[in-house]
């Protein structure tokens, strides 16, 4: 699975998921860009790593179109575009405001979309775009309702994006995590107490009883990036300790 003279884009690279899919396409020989909103955070990370950092905010596309003008000038293509910026939030049925349904709705969603759209002029014939989703697009997780519908928006988007993308030989498909030992849940604001509750009740629900580590997906998102994956298009594949069969 050698990706020898690719040039791979990952959002949200610096820390969880996109950190270890940076550190594993790098690897494998990527030339890789990785992205973040924290100017610190991405300086960090992409000195650990030893790939290129860019800040870049998914929810402005002004930002989008910026970072893909930078690509462009420094690589003049993409070969691998790891669509992995997100955020969760939960809350209650009943308890959901405008602001927080926008924030993630704009993250998740709309910057998933733009991102693909102001790449796809440098992106080359028989690219691979994968969108990171997560399992809860098709399960009912209370608090989770907004989180579920961003995603489950994504997959239904990479679907048509991966048939109209087709003659471009690019391929689109979406990778659908359990639960991840990542900072993502720590983000939420929630108090430390409440955190490990979730955290308890959401490992209860894994068959395997655990969580998912973001080497695991990496391993998943470099297969896809790959060209052992040329036949692979408009998938959304669980990888998530076998949540998917209780729902």
């Amino acid at each position: 699975m050698s990706l020898q003279g690719k040039v791979a884009v990952i959002t949200g690279g610096n820390s969880g998921i996109g950190y270890a899919s940076a550190k594993a396409l790098k690897a494998k020989g990527a030339q890789v860009v990785i992205t973040g909103r924290s100017a610190e955070k991405v300086k960090r990370a992409a000195a650990e790593l030893g790939v290129v950092g860019i800040v870049a905010d998914v929810s402005d596309v002004s930002a989008i179109e910026q970072l893909a003008r930078q690509v462009k000038e420094q690589y003049g293509k993409v070969d691998v575009l790891f669509v992995n910026a997100g955020v969760y939030g939960p809350s209650p049925i009943g308890q959901i405001t405008e602001e927080m349904l926008d924030h993630q709705m704009g993250i998740n969603f709309r910057g998933a979309v733009f991102t693909i759209e102001k790449f796809l002029p440098i992106l080359q014939e028989g690219a691979s775009i994968i969108n990171l989703s997560s399992v809860l697009a098709d399960a009912g997780m209370p608090g989770g309702a907004v989180y579920a519908a961003s995603k489950a928006a994504l997959n239904s988007y990479t679907r048509t994006a991966a048939a109209e993308l087709a003659p471009r030989k690019i391929r689109v498909n979406a990778i659908n995590p359990g639960p991840v030992n990542t900072p993502i849940f720590a983000k939420t604001g929630l108090p430390e107490e409440a955190l490990n509750d979730f955290a308890a009740n959401m490992q209860e629900r894994v068959p395997l009883k655990r969580f998912g580590q973001p080497e695991e997906i990496a391993h998943l998102v470099s297969f896809l990036a790959s060209d052992e994956a040329a036949f692979i298009t408009g998938g959304a594949y669980n990888i998530d300790g076998g949540v998917a069969i209780l729902t």
